[in-house]
């Protein structure tokens, strides 16, 4: 598979324009690409599926191990022409306290994939030259294969880069100049997602996809990305990871189907209702699948506008999102929270992460939720962000005691604590000290930790089989 990580000295550099333009740029010249994002972002993915027509996927070595990185990239490039892999805050940034575990750079060495490196030319002539000869030489295994100059400000500019790149010997493939009508918005926790813009971050990406498309050498990054040795991994596979091969057919090529569809000739299957829509837009396309394979009958609901559960539903995902952001809609939506609180009450499995969690909690910033969790959720000023190498204390739908499991927590809000449950996981803080976190409350599993079901298939499974049990 041919294949190209798009990468920066830090972020703010244009990383994300760039890898969304070439996306949807190289489809509109008839490539099939396949979108990738380095680390545990959900929002840049979303973009990146507007590109391409394709489910923008996350390859992030700390949740999901390095071992699993190559074959997830195999399973999600399956049928297309080539790969752009859009990295993470600056090339060599990988978790704290390690010496780039999950960075750009470490993913791209286990894809053996070249580097296009994206620079904000703003402010710098001759400096880039001792920047990228810095980058190129701090790792050496990892392969610098050409320069995009962004925000360049007029062509004696554009010249003066050009030759600080030639200094020390790298390509440009490039030369983007400074315009704002193709900035995405953002807001506390990075870019508005793609859902929830519509239609704007539809003209966003065609508007990127025109500039990258009349400024970027689309043959030369076609040529860099065709630089590569073969892949020699399997594909991951979701049928095989919950020990159902061949059951079910190609998990991948089946589409969701929408609340309240027929489903003939399914009735074994347990119905699980997944939430989505602009509200709830953190999930993994691996989630979905992992949940098919395992035997059940993945539904689709918008908890913004569906007013009831799928009928026959045996089981609730809830991932993150920006609940805060629609409190009202979700709120006035009395049918479908009370339909969640009376699937919960009956023992069902629920299991919701971080914008799912504030979801069931009595109210958010004033506004009623669903109530299945006697809590209160609010904004904060602080941002709660980082990897957790987390334990379950006791059993749940998803884990046994014991079961081990690295996420990643990224939030401002905070929820009190609530009565009656217990904690979903445990882990040690800087300080050392063991913190608890995330509520379990019958067959509700309840946390700010956001995970990657990839790395733990057997909890799927679990969940799955929780399902069968108490439709």
């Amino acid at each position: 598979m041919n294949r190209v990580v798009v990468a920066a000295p830090g972020s703010g550099a244009g990383k994300t324009t760039v890898a969304t333009g070439l996306m949807a740029a190289l489809r509109r010249a008839g490539d099939r690409v396949a979108p990738f994002k380095v680390g545990p972002d959900y929002i840049d993915p979303g973009y990146h599926g507007l590109a391409t027509g394709r489910p923008g996927r996350n390859l992030d070595p700390v949740m999901v191990g390095e071992h699993r990185v190559p074959a997830l990239f195999a399973h999600g490039a399956r049928g297309c022409d080539l790969a752009v892999v859009e990295g993470v805050m600056g090339l060599f940034d990988g978790r704290v306290d390690t010496e780039g575990i999950g960075s750009t750079a470490h993913v791209a060495k286990l894809l053996s994939a070249p580097v296009l490196f994206v620079v904000d030319a703003r402010g710098q002539s001759r400096s880039l030259a001792a920047l990228l000869h810095g980058f190129r030489g701090y790792d050496p295994t990892v392969r610098l294969g050409g320069v995009v100059l962004n925000q360049v400000g007029s062509a004696r500019h554009e010249q003066v880069l050009r030759s600080a790149c030639a200094e020390v010997g790298l390509e440009v493939f490039g030369v983007l100049p400074r315009d704002d009508k193709f900035n995405l918005p953002s807001r506390h926790l990075g870019l508005v997602t793609a859902a929830e813009h519509g239609g704007a971050a539809v003209a966003a990406v065609e508007a990127i996809a025109e500039a990258v498309a009349r400024h970027v050498d689309l043959a030369a990054v076609r040529r860099l990305a065709a630089e590569v040795p073969a892949l020699a991994v399997p594909a991951w596979d979701p049928a095989r990871e919950v020990g159902h091969e061949g059951a079910r057919g190609p998990v991948a090529e089946r589409p969701v189907a929408p609340a309240g569809s027929a489903r003939s000739g399914r009735t074994a299957s347990p119905v699980v209702a997944v939430a989505g829509g602009p509200a709830f837009t953190f999930g993994y396309a691996e989630h979905v699948e992992l949940l098919r394979a395992a035997g059940a009958d993945v539904v689709t609901v918008d908890p913004l506008r569906d007013e009831e559960l799928p009928a026959g539903t045996a089981g609730l995902v809830l991932p993150g999102g920006f609940p805060e952001q629609h409190t009202a809609e979700l709120s006035a939506n009395d049918k479908l929270r009370d339909a969640v609180a009376v699937l919960a009450r009956s023992g069902a499995p629920v299991h919701a992460e971080c914008g799912g969690l504030l979801y069931l909690a009595r109210e958010l910033d004033g506004a009623p939720m669903c109530g299945v969790l006697d809590a209160v959720g609010s904004m904060t000023p602080r941002l709660t962000l980082g990897y957790r190498d987390a334990v379950a204390p006791g059993d749940s739908v998803l884990a046994v005691t014991g079961s081990r499991v690295t996420g990643h927590e990224f939030h401002r809000t905070n929820l009190d604590v609530p009565h009656g449950t217990r904690p979903a996981w445990v882990w040690r803080g800087v300080d050392s000290r063991p913190v608890t976190e995330g509520h379990v409350l019958g067959g509700v599993h309840a946390s700010y930790l956001h995970t990657h079901p990839a790395s733990t298939p057997e909890a799927v499974a679990r969940f799955v089989r929780a399902c069968e049990a108490t439709r």
